[in-house]
């Protein structure tokens, strides 16, 4: 499956809020569904050909939860269905990472994830005042890396080397070549809202 642009009479609108702490049995299975195993093939986010085993563990999702200078960001449809989440960390006064971000896998391509990343961008933006949203993605995403391109976001050219030795328990890398690419966006005030 690969990702189709969705027109506004298409889209559920989702609900978002911050996860705390009795989220992260609910997230876990989330993150781990849209990236990792069979269901992750579903949807085309998988990393089934780069990454085996768990990706994030319930205490690892806990730990992304209560760190200081941060949020989970998590989104349900009408019916209050867990949909998506995200994390964001303030790395500095300007700028914020996007990370862990997951749509169930049997909803990809409905717009869900455009509206993670725009209430994202806005969130860190309104909350924290950053200026910028910086994100990376494994090199070898290039279709996930283009998906972003056409959000606004740009590829620095800088790279980060692939964490091998903390792949969460049961994690195994299926290449040796895996780093990220680093990409960032600036975020724009929106038109009649506060900065």
């Amino acid at each position: 499956m690969s990702p189709t642009e969705t027109t506004p009479s298409q889209k559920i609108p989702l609900t978002f809020r911050v996860a705390t702490p009795a989220d992260a049995p609910l997230l876990q299975p989330l993150v781990q569904s849209a990236y990792r195993g069979d269901t992750s093939r579903l949807g085309w986010t998988t990393e089934a050909d780069l990454l085996a085993g768990e990706r994030i563990d319930i205490p690892g999702v806990l730990s992304k939860i209560t760190l200081p200078n941060s949020a989970v960001l998590i989104g349900t449809d009408p019916a209050g269905a867990l949909t998506a989440c995200c994390e964001i960390v303030k790395k500095n006064p300007d700028v914020a990472y996007f990370g862990m971000f997951a749509v169930d896998p049997r909803r990809q391509a409905g717009g869900f994830g455009r509206q993670v990343l725009g209430f994202a961008e806005e969130w860190v933006r309104s909350e924290w005042g950053v200026k910028k949203m910086e994100m990376s993605v494994i090199w070898t995403r290039q279709e996930l890396i283009a998906w972003y391109k056409r959000r606004g976001y740009q590829v620095t050219g800088e790279r980060r080397e692939f964490p091998y030795h903390e792949l969460a328990d049961g994690g195994k890398a299926l290449r040796e070549d895996l780093h990220f690419e680093v990409l960032e966006k600036e975020l724009m005030e929106v038109v009649g809202r506060a900065a």
